[in-house]
């Protein structure tokens, strides 16, 4: 739980220091049976609401900082999708134009797996629809997850390397035989995504 709620303040403080507006969504306001459901959901009743343009970050990146959404943002400007890869093939960010949203094509990606980013940007070339890629970030969502990030830790913030470095004593303490961090969706109060949108 603990470091849920460090990637969690980690994420909206990137948010707030993007300097964008931002809308923070969560298990508890999603609607949809699926991370693929809820999360195409959520894109589009921010995109109901008149934006033109969504910037999506999810909370498990912790070295996602304000200039990945400012490069973004400015690289949105010139093509209608931007994908920040994670190195597991899913993403850290997507920043997607409300013309090029198409819900049955994003219904069918296969979310979740380490061929999402591959299927996003096939699905988008096929179409001759430009993509722009940020540099790959590793996300969180093993212990393993956590050894690779400590080992990179030099942009992690005092409070999440803290957390982060407890989190791997408790593990090694507890002798876990399973993955460290589970899938978000089955915890409520675990999962935050913000949607930066200009």
């Amino acid at each position: 739980m603990a470091v849920f709620n460090a990637l969690n303040k980690h994420t909206i403080q990137v948010a707030k220091q993007s300097a964008i507006p931002y809308f923070v969504s969560t298990e508890e306001n999603q609607i949809g049976d699926s991370f693929g459901y809820k999360f195409i959901n959520e894109i589009s009743k921010i995109f109901a609401r008149g934006y033109d343009n969504i910037i999506t970050i999810g909370n498990d990146s912790p070295h996602l900082n304000a200039t990945h959404i400012k490069e973004a943002h400015q690289k949105l400007k010139q093509t209608p999708l931007v994908l920040g890869p994670s190195t597991d093939g899913g993403f850290y960010l997507m920043g997607l134009r409300k013309s090029h949203f198409n819900v049955d094509s994003f219904l069918r990606l296969p979310w979740q797996t380490a061929s999402l980013s591959a299927s996003i940007i096939r699905l988008l070339t096929t179409k001759k629809i430009e993509v722009a890629l940020l540099e790959s970030l590793n996300d969180l969502d093993s212990e393993k997850d956590i050894k690779v990030l400590l080992d990179d830790s030099k942009y992690l913030s005092k409070e999440l390397l803290l957390v982060l470095r407890s989190a791997l004593v408790t593990s090694k303490n507890i002798q876990i035989k399973q993955p460290l961090f589970l899938d978000p969706f089955r915890y409520r109060t675990y999962f935050n995504k913000a949607y930066l949108v200009h």
